[in-house]
């Protein structure tokens, strides 16, 4: 199979969708490998390397929409992209489709084959694919937040780990999964005053004991996240519904009640955010104030740190870009159900009930399509 992964166009991002060491593993097991010259150079990866991986370098993305079999990349395809995808493509890569129906719509009309990375399930209802990016902006939320509190930023002026003789901030963490647990940690090591709030019993249990004291859990109820959200100097927003929309959680009715000063960051914003004021911004301009209230609603975090995120992100990737170049999608799909739930659109059709749901689309079953 020829597979293409071309430079990364979003905003800020400089992750890329194949390390050097992923293009090899491609090559050796008899597939070729196009790269878009200068693709790596966001992570330190230079052309040099990718040929001497066995990848041929080629100038600009057209050759790689026009003439490779799949496409890998990392973020959703921009529009320019996406008016150069095609029928008999495969596009596999992150697409959080439900809260951009643009997108959709163009991927819909374009009738290519797209795999979504955040939708590949793992064994007990897990997200393999989702879960290092989840890991990292988990992390950067609270070096995020920590920066826009600081008063020259828009914030409170306050030190999330205070000092000897003063109380340190108040962080409220709503979500316990992979990325308010990763928020949670970090905020926690620095000394920040931590709560925790989930619907399930189950996670605040998980959190509870390997927190002990170092955190609080609440149960997430409308009553004990409004008093954790107003109390609060850091609010990281970090729930997840697989492939859905993130349901607003945190209105704007209730920013008149919290500090003047104080930071939302919304996690979730790649499937809409979790926050009512929330839209998606930058790393250029990654914030802005509503209602006195400072908003960081970056949509690609993980870019920043690009090389931790490419690394991180392939290793969980690569397995299944050999399997679909290996077998092809159709039978790579048959044969293992986990990457079956990756399929989003086919054809013309949306193959992800919650995408579908979401955006008034009709729904075709996975299993449908690959027979």
């Amino acid at each position: 199979m020829r597979i293409g992964c071309p430079k990364e166009i979003k905003n800020h991002e400089y992750r890329v969708g194949l390390t050097p060491e992923s293009a090899r593993e491609l090559v050796n097991n008899g597939h070729e490998v196009w790269i878009e010259t200068q693709a790596g150079s966001g992570i330190g990866a230079t052309d040099a390397q990718y040929v001497a991986a066995g990848a041929k370098v080629v100038d600009g993305p057209d050759p790689i929409f026009a003439e490779c079999e799949m496409v890998v990349k990392v973020k959703e395809p921009q529009a320019v992209e996406r008016a150069k995808l095609r029928a008999d493509q495969i596009l596999y890569t992150y697409l959080h489709l439900a809260p951009d129906p643009e997108q959709t719509r163009e991927l819909v009309a374009s009738g290519v084959t797209g795999i979504a990375y955040e939708t590949v399930t793992g064994p007990g209802g897990q997200l393999p694919l989702l879960k290092p990016m989840s890991q990292v902006a988990g992390r950067m939320s609270v070096q995020a937040g920590a920066t826009a509190l600081e008063k020259a930023h828009g914030g409170r002026g306050v030190l999330l780990g205070g000092v000897p003789g003063v109380m340190p901030g108040k962080v409220t963490v709503i979500g316990g999964g992979v990325v308010g647990f990763n928020a949670a940690q970090m905020a926690a090591g620095l000394g920040a005053d931590v709560t925790i709030l989930d619907r399930s019993p189950e996670v605040l249990e998980r959190v509870g004991t390997h927190f002990e004291s170092r955190a609080k859990t609440r149960f997430s109820n409308a009553a004990n996240l409004y008093e954790a959200v107003c109390e609060a100097d850091l609010v990281i927003g970090a729930v997840l519904i697989p492939g859905a929309a993130a349901p607003k959680l945190v209105s704007r009715e209730m920013l008149k009640d919290m500090q003047k000063g104080a930071v939302l960051v919304d996690v979730a914003i790649d499937q809409g955010g979790c926050f009512e004021t929330s839209r998606a911004t930058t790393h250029a301009e990654p914030t802005y104030v509503v209602d006195d209230i400072v908003h960081y609603c970056v949509a690609n975090m993980p870019g920043a740190v690009a090389r931790t995120s490419t690394y991180a992100l392939n290793n969980v990737t690569l397995p299944h870009a050999l399997r679909i170049a290996n077998l092809g999608w159709k039978e790579a799909l048959r044969s293992d159900p986990h990457l079956a739930e990756g399929l989003n659109v086919h054809a013309g059709q949306v193959t992800y009930e919650a995408v579908a749901k979401e955006l008034g689309y009709d729904y075709r079953p996975v299993a449908e399509v690959i027979g």
